[in-house]
């Protein structure tokens, strides 16, 4: 078990496929010092390519949007969670989907999170900084 899953050199995966969303995420997380290497995939398909990919070097975390184009979040999670692989890899989903669906679907399967994105910059950095310190504070099963 690893105490600390942020302070790790494992690397986040970040799916997500608005630019201006990636951007703003990685500049939140070098305000709140977080030092994992962040990797961007603009969709599910790009998420489970870089997953395959990078077998040997398993994300910590994955924080998943789910409107995206070719392979949504929901149909991403359904695959990794299925997959021995990757199925504990915990995932938070980051989105602007308020459908109570989604977020049924979500949970269902296996979640850790589900956050609404904000709109505000301070409120998006608030919300990576919530992430930080619940990831720092849980224990996980490798």
């Amino acid at each position: 078990m690893e105490k600390n899953m942020l302070d790790s050199n494992r690397p986040i995966l970040l799916v997500e496929d608005d630019e201006v969303d990636v951007m703003t995420v990685k500049r939140a997380a070098k305000i709140i010092k977080i030092k994992n290497p962040i990797h961007h995939a603009g969709d599910g398909e790009a998420a489970l390519e870089y997953l395959e990919e990078n077998e040997g070097k398993i994300p910590c975390i994955i924080i998943l949007d789910i409107n995206m184009p070719r392979m949504n979040g929901i149909e991403f999670l359904k695959i990794i969670k299925e997959d021995d692989r990757f199925k504990r890899i915990p995932v938070i989903v980051l989105t602007t989907s308020k459908e109570q669906q989604d977020r049924y679907e979500t949970f269902n399967l296996s979640v850790a999170g589900y956050m609404l994105k904000p709109v505000d910059y301070d409120q998006f950095v608030e919300i990576m900084d919530t992430i930080k310190k619940y990831w720092s504070l849980s224990e996980f099963a490798d």
